[in-house]
């Protein structure tokens, strides 16, 4: 319990649905399956006028495998940004946790358990600081003969930046526009991003539109 407790504070305080409670319980039943393993050991050996034998190793792997369901349920797709992963991977992990202490292994649980809180406490913040490539949505709208793409893409390069044309359409006798898929690298959650609309104006754009895919 208080293993499930310790990893469980971190999942609460993020505000994920799968809390406190959740990993607590999760933990506590494989802690409690393999309890139960160890209690029937005892009846697992197969005597000379028996054709049974008991494969108690069942017992923890269905655990392993009926968490696996509760982890998927915990992972959420939205307007293509996944989130929920490490979530999943959190009950997983406390599931083994809970299997180690049940089994007797403390020392092997103790270890698993504050190498479980280094990851998920201190590691946060270094993951916040590695970069990442990121993407963003261009939208530009310019008169015909009046834009040039080299332009656009040397201002780009000169960011760090790679474009990538996506697609474009008429939108009347003299005006077009086009759509490009930008990439960068930078920090994940930073506010920084290129001159999206300062680099397609001066390439000889009238609008500008541009969003960034999380």
């Amino acid at each position: 319990m208080l293993a499930g407790v310790l990893i469980g504070l971190n999942r609460g305080e993020s505000g994920k649905v799968a809390g406190l409670r959740t990993t607590l319980l999760v933990c506590l039943a494989a802690c409690l399956a393999m309890l139960q393993v160890n209690v029937l050991l005892g009846q697992a050996g197969k005597t000379a006028d028996s054709f049974i034998q008991l494969d108690l190793m069942r017992l923890p792997l269905g655990i392993l495998s009926g968490v696996g369901f509760i982890g998927a349920g915990a992972i959420l797709r939205k307007d293509g940004l996944v989130k929920g992963v490490t979530t999943a991977a959190t009950l997983w992990f406390v599931t083994v946790i809970g299997l180690c202490f049940g089994g007797g292994q403390l020392a092997l649980g103790m270890a698993g358990l504050v190498l479980g809180i280094i990851v998920l406490w201190f590691l946060k913040a270094v993951e916040s600081r590695i970069p990442r490539e990121n993407h963003a949505d261009l939208r530009i709208i310019y008169e015909k003969d009046a834009f040039s793409r080299e332009t656009l893409a040397e201002s780009m390069q000169a960011c760090g930046c790679r474009l990538t044309a996506v697609g474009g359409s008429s939108k009347g006798a003299e005006r077009m526009e086009e759509r490009f898929e930008v990439r960068w690298h930078g920090p994940p959650d930073s506010q920084q991003v290129p001159p999206f609309d300062e680099s397609a104006l001066a390439a000889g754009a009238i609008e500008t539109e541009w969003s960034v895919v999380r």
